[in-house]
């Protein structure tokens, strides 16, 4: 026998485990000089998940198990690679908003067609009507979506004037008899050649494109309190009005939300604001008890009134139908619910259905594509260098993410029934097509991020681009007067895309610093500080040296002193205040500078609104 046969042991025809995955006879052939063995006498059990692993080089068979966190932190690891890969190109949420417009509007017909058939076989006759309507606008709101993405961003504004006055004009005329359909009681739709058209829905977008134009336009002025308030809020009074006459409440409710929006990112004081939301909880409270039906409805939601087949019966059936989804759900097109047990269950309540045929996984798709289109909205608006398209990306992201979580929030008993309809999910025709237009809207806004038309204006375009024909954006910058403006308010100071920088030049000062980046959290506030009270002294500029430039304390400069106290400083009182200055641009800017900003006009919290 050699030496080498004598150092080698096997062990054969030994039974298999009981533990062991498989019922095989396992031979151990262990080498003992083998360095990872330790030890030359140690025999390998070959029972999956106990002793140790043979060596590679012996040829055996092992039975290890990789472990479960590691496995979990692969995963999550690469995921994460993947998305942070993703977001970093240019023309990331471009792609995510014409993903997301892709995924609602085809999913929503989808469930439309589903949880309308039995109602509108028992009205019309045919299970396809309500279906058809709903294709019809919806192929009417694809052509507004590409329509307002070619849109020009001059152009858009320049439309917003005659835009807030026409649908205004719509809200009016829409009451009057004979002119307006009357229909369950109330005055909303104008009927043409046999779709039903709901100005209210069509005030919502030129709301949100006037109300930022106009905001946007005062950014530099050093105006009071009065001259942000006056030209907005009446107007958004007006519009209220005219639409509680009709009566509708659930688009008052929503009207309220596009001006608080409006007012928050444009910087309106704190105490300001939360006067206008305390006033307008007050008013929607009174306007619900006004009426018997929405006084019913808020009883029932608060545990006034128990009566399952009176006011709190389309709450109760639609706890019903979610619960009778489970999990996974009955599967598409076999709810139980819409076989006229859950009123309007294709229009108000179809999360209801959504929850029943797809189950909770349903659900939380839904739930999670509404996060997403968030996530998205607010990361263009956080990019974007246009503050006009930084205060309609940031409203019309708040307003379609509230009405979801409204509707969410009644279909599963948290809210009281408003009527909120679910955007592109719910059937509605106007509804669809201005929540289209605002996605149109986003996605131009965009195509304008400065990575995207550095991207779009290489001239390497991509297929789909061709097939779009979308013409190239077009960096934004400062008319003239804007640009004279700022300088005949001493403003100057910092060259246009390069915040922070000197001007070069005889008797000019060093321009501010930029600000200091701060956490997301920090920059969700509208004045980029998570206490507006308190001054953040890496974001103040610094000022020059005493008798150079233009920036000499009391001089009308941007820094004129420490406390900003000179004469004619910027940060004089903004706001019609004496002695003192907000922390809290009116702009809704962050605190983030941007590379293509005006001349003389500091990123975020550098300038002293």
């Amino acid at each position: 026998m050699s030496a080498a046969s004598s150092r080698r042991r096997t062990t054969a025809a030994r039974p298999a485990d009981p533990d062991s995955a498989s019922g095989d006879i396992v031979t151990d052939d262990v080498d003992a000089a083998d360095p990872e063995s330790g030890d030359s006498t140690d025999d390998t059990t070959g029972v999956a998940g106990v002793g140790r692993s043979a060596s590679p080089r012996t040829g055996v068979r092992t039975h290890s198990r990789a472990r479960p966190a590691e496995t979990v932190g692969t995963a999550l690891s690469t995921i994460v690679e993947g998305t942070r890969s993703l977001l970093g190109r240019p023309l990331a949420s471009y792609h995510l908003i014409l993903t997301l417009a892709l995924l609602l509007t085809v999913f929503g017909l989808v469930m439309v067609l589903s949880a309308s058939s039995v109602e509108g076989y028992s009205q019309d006759g045919s299970a396809y009507g309500l279906f058809a309507t709903q294709v019809v606008f919806a192929l009417l709101g694809v052509v507004v979506f590409y329509f307002t993405l070619r849109l020009p961003v001059r152009v858009l504004r320049r439309l917003a004037a005659p835009l807030m006055v026409i649908t205004t004009m719509l809200l009016a005329l829409v009451l009057i008899p004979g002119v307006g359909t009357l229909s369950q009681g109330a005055r909303r739709w104008f009927v043409i050649s046999g779709l039903s058209v709901q100005p209210s829905e069509l005030v919502k977008v030129a709301l949100c494109v006037w109300g930022a134009h106009l905001l946007a336009s005062r950014r530099r002025e050093n105006a009071p309190l009065r001259e942000l308030l006056v030209p907005l809020v009446p107007v958004g009074l007006v519009i209220c009005l005219l639409i509680i006459l009709e009566p509708n409440l659930s688009t008052t409710i929503t009207i309220a939300i596009i001006v608080g929006t409006l007012l928050w990112f444009a910087g309106l004081p704190i105490k300001v604001f939360s006067g206008f939301v305390v006033t307008g909880i007050a008013i929607a409270v009174v306007l619900a008890l006004v009426e018997s039906y929405r006084s019913q409805r808020v009883m029932s939601f608060l545990g006034g009134i128990d009566d399952p087949q009176g006011a709190g019966y389309q709450a109760r059936q639609a706890t019903y139908a979610l619960a009778n989804g489970g999990v996974f759900g009955v599967g598409l097109g076999q709810s139980r619910a819409k076989w006229n047990y859950l009123p309007n269950a294709h229009n108000d309540f179809i999360f209801a259905i959504i929850g029943e045929e797809l189950g909770l996984i349903g659900g939380l798709l839904v739930v999670a594509l509404f996060v997403i289109f968030a996530f998205v909205g607010f990361r263009i608006a956080h990019r974007s260098t246009d503050p006009f398209l930084r205060l309609m990306t940031a409203t019309i992201t708040v307003l379609i993410t509230a009405q979801a979580l409204i509707n969410i929030g009644y279909v599963i008993g948290l809210l009281p029934v408003t009527g909120i309809q679910l955007p592109l999910l719910s059937a509605g025709g106007t509804s669809t097509l201005t929540v289209l237009a605002m996605l149109g809207l986003l996605a131009n806004a965009a195509r304008h991020e400065p990575d995207a038309v550095v991207a779009l204006s290489s001239g390497r375009t991509r297929r789909f681009g061709r097939l779009l024909r979308v013409p190239p954006p077009v960096a934004y910058t400062p008319s003239r007067a804007e640009v004279l403006r700022d300088r005949l308010d001493g403003r100057g100071g910092v060259m246009p895309g390069a915040p922070g920088r000197a001007r070069s030049g005889p008797g000019r000062g060093r321009g501010p610093e930029p600000a200091v980046k701060r956490p997301v959290w920090k920059r969700m506030w509208p004045g980029g500080r998570s206490d507006p009270g308190v001054p953040d002294p890496a974001a103040r500029p610094v000022p020059a040296p005493a008798g150079r430039g233009r920036y000499r304390s009391g001089a009308g400069s941007e820094a004129s002193g420490p406390g900003f106290r000179g004469a004619g400083s910027e940060a004089s009182g903004p706001y019609g205040t004496a002695g003192g200055h907000s922390w809290r641009p009116r702009s809704g800017y962050s605190a983030t500078p941007s590379r293509s900003q005006p001349r003389g006009y500091a990123g975020g919290a550098n300038r002293r609104r």
